[in-house]
């Protein structure tokens, strides 16, 4: 048997080499597999003949990148709608760095997504550059010297969704996922562009790119004929052809047009011979663009006239999206061009802008050439390129704050650009240097700079030579107010391309505070560009700075496109100057009045300057209207810096303006430094000023440097300056122009002259610092409302509504930081430079919600295009000006009256009758005197319940004697029907949302209300003479007497749930309250519903101030922003907003809509308008927070399940499964519960700009399995089951190699049957061999004769 052990123990070595040998087989081929695909990597080579869909695109962008990195990078600049990376290749010699010396350079493909060579073909060009690189030496000469950016694809979605073979573009492949053409989606110089920025990512992340690098040379690659378009595309009459639209460098455009078209073998013809226009030509393959055809919103134009960038569009190719196998000649056509064109990036004049001082580049200094009107600027290293054709010109650079210096008869020459250095003298400089001029300047000469002591008043002589060539203000006088109104319209009429003339408001008299806006695009904010502004008058009887800022109005309109510092002031800054902030004072002050104080307040006797909130003091002094009007204003504008013009010194005052201690001393303010910077950049341009001494015969006081802190001159309380800055990202400072308040006529152009340059010079200001971008990583749109800090600087700004933000700073390195709710914050180091301002970005990624459980994004918000057409109108009505659009566009007509029960009743028939599609109106039940309580519901389908959607409720009228509320809610019940498939915002509105509106919940006091009564009780109760809002108790015990048959049916109302948001109006106050109304200690979310009154009033022209104003119930106080918890004010027990949170668990404010209980009925009209911009944001409100569905692992919908918020609050899941709840902005706990399931929890964040996050939580069932936790009991049983598995296998094993032995044993039986018998008779005889046989026997003998007897 030994030798049976030795044979298996042979087979078992046999198969395992057999294993072994299979698996050595299979890594050699997985290796030889790896090998060949690395091998097939390196050698594999463009074919010419296919498409790349996005993710081949992608995956081969990536390659290169990898491969070639030395001189490749590949980044994305935004997404496109549907979320498509919109990916730049970027080729030069180190790519990952910015370095001066290389001009940048950019092709832009596929715009238009069913336009496909050009992407083919820059693709292409990437491949030819990277690989030929080191070896062509032309490829090799152009990527060391140029910064090379291609982008293939700008419109992803478009081209995903093109058809190949598709000529003439009938597919709708061309426009972005939004139907928007992304070609006609730029701002325009003759056409106003209405395309909402979150419609055209891909379009805003194009303008965002280009604005942040300076491109010196570009091209559009197009399809659908063959031809070089250049600038301009349109022309101010927009003819549909045929007009030449000439731009300032049209022989320019026209040369490299000519470059692109005489190296295409087909375009140099100029008869591309189209299909649907075989007739057309181009002469010499090229055509201006307006005079082929009018283009507004031109990507071209915008690169020209915005961004230092000359670009023409290439149309490559008859067929729009030709079959792949025209690629490879299409290629073969566009190769040669591409390369020329680029070539000429490095033609006309180039060098670098420095500061005479310290030798510092000058970034953002202008680069003039006399005779064409179109400047460049220098770039981050003070480099310049100006693309010129051969010829002699005279070339000007100029900086803010140093001296413009020119350069005469400099030569262009033919081939590669000419070298020109210039160094600027700031204009500071006591004894500045002056820069020699040579006359001939040879193509490598740099202008060097040498002392020229004697002239020691060389600064003044060119600054007075500057100012010479300026056109000065002619007519100066004193402009009563209706002078000044002509005076400012006829501006606004002449210069109508670079002003708009608009009011913030009148004062108390009704005179209309006027403001100008100077700026090369008015009305529009600019992406980037810093808003300034100029406030003077404040003051009616100190009247220089009216005047002036009348002057400089004058002085700016003049002298734009012909000076080139106030031409670069226009462009760069959007400047806003009101000339008088209190013109009723100004009407009834004294000319010649020296000090006096007639004129100086308002008509109602109030100092403007003491009328602002305070930070030390509490203002008692009601706020006044023109107070009220600058707030709003302030508060709408991203205003940068500002000086508030006044008189009766001579000095610039700078915060704060009090202190604490209300005692004459310094009060520094975070930002000290910078504001003495901003002061003394006023006053050093003043030279009286500057001596500090001034007014030596009414006053000794003396000013050093002539500047002040304001507290350290006298405490000012309610100060403007202060305000601005404490509540605003506005720097303000206070200038005061003169010892006299009012002086003679006579004497104002001395104060022109003494006051010009600082005028300029402030303005200058707006450009220190830091300035840029806060960006979402996700989609690339712009992040409103976050936050920047500077480390050591207790001063945030925030951004704009557009992401943008400006930080005022001296030159120096700071860590600045950029954080916002729902995002990581991001921290980097930058330096500010001595001149201008340097770029800083951010983009910030979204904290992760991952959840700990099952709880996870839903994908389908992200999928849904409805949905995120939704999302996108969410966002957009809430920014700075969505909801204004939206007034705008929903005018009203109605005949405001009050109306009594059976009135109201009727209006609310009539609204179902003309309006069955989206009104549904129920009966609640009956008030005591038997009128019914109505509740009309707007909606899509207001006779289905729609669980998913947010449910809204509005309520009015709980005491009868305050009626405004339910004519404000029948009124706005009214718009939204009429504008119901009018409007698509408010049809969308309607759409998503379950409007519930209960217009009177108090008939009976209505009925019993005095009207015109502010004070009366009458009708404050029911007929039952109870309070209505004291009669809403959930438990039987807590109520005083029967609850009454009103408070009966809305409390049944609130106990449906399903409400997200109820906003009830009442009056006798001007403020928001929040719950509760009884003394609880503390409110457990606190945050959320302070936040919500919040929303309401802040979008209230007056609410928010907090200053009630209301003497009939003895608050003249202020309320911090209009909004208190409601025991703070009036403590009872009963309320039903207290019900409705406690018993509905839905957020309830109360906002109270006037002082006056019953107003005239003549002022119903003005609280509509005060009140419907906030009304329509609770409708927006309502969508925000955050909202899901709870489900099981089957997908089977769980109502009931309670979601818990922050730990404390609580709300239900409906029929469905759905829940939403509003919350502050911020990072929320969300918890969810449900008897018989695991429980789960997850971080969510919450933005007050963006719709509700939307989030499935799936449950697992209990964890618990006999009392024991599941992990464990299964683990036990998966052990119990493993044992199971091997004792099998063991069993099994031994059994096996038993059988293989019986089957041995058994042959060997048979081939010896003779030996066996005799065996058989020996054992049956009892013999001893028997028993020694038997004593080596194998025990499977037995089953063995078994075997073989069942056998035969």
């Amino acid at each position: 048997m030994s030798g049976q052990r030795v044979t298996n123990l042979h087979i078992a070595i046999k198969h395992s080499l057999s294993v072994l040998l299979l698996l050595f087989i299979l890594i050699r081929s997985i290796n030889s597999v790896r090998s060949a695909d690395q091998r097939g990597e390196e050698v594999t080579l463009e074919t010419y003949n296919k498409y790349y869909n996005y993710d081949e695109f992608t995956d081969l962008l990536k390659s290169l990148s990898q491969k070639y990195s030395n001189i490749a990078n590949l980044t994305s600049i935004g997404r496109s709608v549907e979320g498509r990376e919109l990916w730049v290749m970027r080729i030069t010699r180190d790519p990952n760095a910015d370095v001066p010396g290389k001009p940048k350079f950019k092709y832009v493909g596929n715009m238009h997504g069913d336009e496909t060579v050009s992407r083919q073909v820059l693709i292409y060009l990437v491949e030819y550059l990277l690989q030929r690189y080191g070896d062509d030496q032309r490829v090799t000469e152009l990527v060391d010297n140029t910064d090379i950016y291609i982008m293939p694809s700008m419109n992803p979605d478009g081209f995903e969704k093109s058809v190949e073979g598709d000529c003439m573009g009938k597919d709708e492949g061309r426009y972005n996922a939004k139907n928007i053409d992304l070609n006609r989606s730029f701002p325009d110089q003759f056409d106003e562009i209405h395309v909402k920025a979150e419609d055209i990512p891909e379009g805003a992340a194009v303008m965002r790119w280009i604005l942040e690098n300076k491109f010196v040379l570009s091209g559009n690659l197009h399809g659908g004929t063959v031809v070089a378009s250049y600038p301009y595309d349109d022309s101010a009459s927009h003819k549909t052809d045929g007009t030449y639209s000439k731009s300032p460098d049209d022989s320019l455009f026209k040369y490299l047009a000519l470059v692109y078209a005489e190296n295409n073998p087909v375009m140099k013809t100029g008869q591309p011979k189209c299909e649907e226009s075989m007739a057309e030509t181009f002469p010499d393959g090229i055509t201006n663009g307006a005079k082929w055809y009018d283009v507004s919103g031109g990507m071209q134009d915008y690169n020209y006239l915005k961004g230092n960038c000359f670009e023409i569009t290439m149309e490559l190719s008859c067929c729009k999206y030709p079959p792949s196998s025209r690629l490879r000649t299409e290629w073969d056509n566009n190769r040669e061009s591409l390369l020329a064109y680029m070539e000429k990036i490095h033609i006309g004049v180039r060098g670098n802008v420095i500061a005479a001082r310290n030798g510092a580049p000058l970034s953002d200094a202008v680069i003039m050439v006399a005779g064409i009107n179109h400047n460049v600027s220098t770039a981050r290293f003070g480099e310049y390129y100006r693309l010129l054709l051969p010829g002699t010109y005279n070339i000007t650079a100029i900086a803010p704050g140093y001296i413009p210096m020119s350069v005469v008869g400099m030569e262009v020459k033919e081939g590669r650009a000419t070298e020109l250095n210039l160094t600027l003298v700031p204009e500071t400089d006591v004894n500045p240097t002056t820069p020699s001029i040579p006359d001939s300047p040879t193509a490598t000469s740099t202008n060097s700079s040498s002392a020229d002591t004697s002239s020691p008043g060389a600064d003044s002589v060119e600054k007075e030579q500057s100012s010479n060539l300026a056109i000065q203000p002619q007519d100066f006088r004193h402009h009563h107010y209706n002078d000044m109104e002509l005076f400012l319209q006829k501006f606004s009429s002449e210069y109508s391309s670079i002003t708009r003339l608009y009011s913030i408001g009148k004062s108390v008299q009704g005179r209309l505070l006027r403001v100008m806006e100077i700026t090369d695009n008015p009305g529009v904010h600019e992406l980037g560009e810093p808003e300034f502004k100029y406030i003077g008058n404040m003051h009616g009887n100190e009247v220089v700075g009216r005047e002036l800022l009348l002057n400089l109005i004058e002085y700016l309109c003049r002298n734009y496109g012909s000076d080139p510092e106030v031409t670069q002031l226009v462009d760069s800054t959007r400047i806003h100057i009101m000339p008088s902030m209190n013109p009723d004072g100004y009407e009834v002050s004294q000319e010649g009045d020296i000090s006096g104080i007639q004129g100086r307040n308002n008509s109602n006797n109030f100092d403007l300057n003491r009328n602002f909130p305070d930070r030390f003091n509490f203002i008692t002094d009601p706020r006044q209207p023109e107070t009220i009007a600058v707030m709003n204003w302030v508060k709408s504008y991203p205003f940068v810096l500002s000086a508030n013009l006044h008189g009766g010194s001579l000095v610039v005052n700078y915060p704060y303006d009090d202190n604490l201690e209300d005692v004459i001393g310094y009060s520094r303010s975070s930002d000290d430094v910078v504001f003495k910077m901003l002061a003394l950049a006023y006053s050093e341009e003043n030279t009286q000023m500057h001596n500090g001494n001034p007014c030596p015969e009414m006053d000794p006081e003396f000013f050093a440097d002539g500047i002040t802190n304001g507290a350290a001159w006298y405490n000012v309380h309610g100060g403007m300056q202060d305000w601005n800055y404490i509540n605003t990202n506005c720097f303000e400072v206070t200038i005061e122009l003169g010892c006299y308040k009012y002086p003679l006529a006579a004497d104002l152009p001395k104060y022109w002259n003494e006051n010009r340059r600082s005028l300029l010079q402030f303005m200058h200001r707006v450009h220190r610092g830091f300035k840029g971008m806060v960006i979402d990583s996700k989609d690339g749109s712009g992040i409103p409302n976050a936050t920047i800090t500077v480390e050591t600087i207790d001063h945030p700004v925030t951004t704009n509504v557009a992401g943008d933000y400006w930080r005022l700073l001296v030159p120096k390195t700071y860590r600045v930081t950029a954080s916002a709710q729902g995002y990581v914050s991001v921290s980097t180091y930058a330096t500010v430079p001595e001149n201008g301002v340097e770029i800083v970005n951010f983009t910030l990624t979204r904290i992760n919600t991952n959840a700990n459980g099952r709880m996870t994004e839903d994908a389908s918000s992200v999928q849904d295009p409805t949905v995120k057409e939704f999302e996108s109108l969410i966002k957009q009505l809430s920014g700075e000006s969505g909801l204004d659009e939206l007034i705008k566009n929903t005018p009203t007509q109605s005949s405001f009256r009050y109306r009594r029960y059976s009135e109201v009743s009727e209006f609310l028939r009539g609204l179902t009758l003309n309006f069955p599609e989206i009104t549904s109106l129920h009966s609640l039940g009956q008030s005591v005197e038997f009128r019914t309580i109505w509740a009309l519901e707007i909606s899509n389908n207001p006779k289905v319940q729609e669980p998913s959607e947010p449910k809204i409720r509005f309520v009015a009228g709980i005491h009868g004697n305050a009626p405004v509320g339910t004519e404000l809610l029948l009124e706005f019940a009214a718009s939204l029907c009429i504008n119901y498939g009018k409007n698509a915002a408010i049809t969308r509105l309607i759409n998503e949302t379950r409007i519930v509106i209960l217009p009177s919940i108090n008939p009976d006091g209505r009925e019993l209300a005095k009207e015109n009564d502010c004070n009366s009780t009458a009708g404050m109760t029911n007929a039952h003479g109870k309070d209505l809002n004291n009669d809403f108790f959930g438990n039987a015990s807590q109520r005083a007497g029967e609850l009454q048959p009103e408070t009966r049916a809305v409390m049944d109302l609130i106990q449906e749930r399903g409400f997200t948001l109820s906003v009830a109006l009442d009056g006798g106050s001007l403020l928001v309250t929040y719950p509760y109304d009884k003394p609880v200690q503390p409110v457990e979310n606190d945050d959320t519903l302070r936040y919500l009154a919040t929303v309401y009033a802040s979008h209230h022209p007056t609410m928010h101030l907090g200053n009630t104003g209301c003497s009939n119930n003895g608050q003249m106080g202020i309320i911090p922003d209009g909004v208190l918890r409601a025991a703070e004010w009036h403590s009872h027990m009963g309320s039903m907003k207290d019900f409705s949170v406690d018993f509905g668990h839905c957020p309830e404010i109360t906002v109270y809509t006037s002082c006056c209980l019953f107003p005239t009925a003549e002022m119903l009209p003005t609280l509509w308008a005060e009140n419907r911009k906030s009304l329509l944001r609770m409708l927006v409100e309502v969508h925000k927070g955050v909202r899901g569905v709870v489900k099981d692992r089957n997908g089977k919908p769980i109502a009931g399940a309670m979601i818990v918020l922050n730990g404390a609050v609580r709300v239900f899941t409906s029929e469905g499964g759905f829940f939403h709840a509003l919350l502050a902005p911020g990072l929320h706990n969300i918890e969810a519960v449900a008897d018989g399931y695991q429980q789960q929890s997850q971080k969510v964040s919450v933005s007050q700009f963006e719709a509700a996050s939307t989030i499935i939580i799936e449950f697992d069932m209990e964890n618990n399995i006999f009392g024991l936790p599941r992990e464990l009991v299964v683990a036990s049983a998966a052990a119990a089951m493993t044992a199971l598995v091997i004792t099998a296998c063991i069993i099994w094993c031994v059994c096996s190699a038993k059988s293989n032995r019986q089957k041995d044993g058994f042959h060997r039986l048979r081939q010896h049957r003779d030996d066996y018998d005799d065996e058989i008779r020996l054992t049956s005889m009892g013999s001893k061999k028997s028993l020694l046989s038997n004593e080596f026997q194998d025990e499977s003998e037995s089953d063995e004769d078994t075997l073989y007897t069942n056998k035969l």
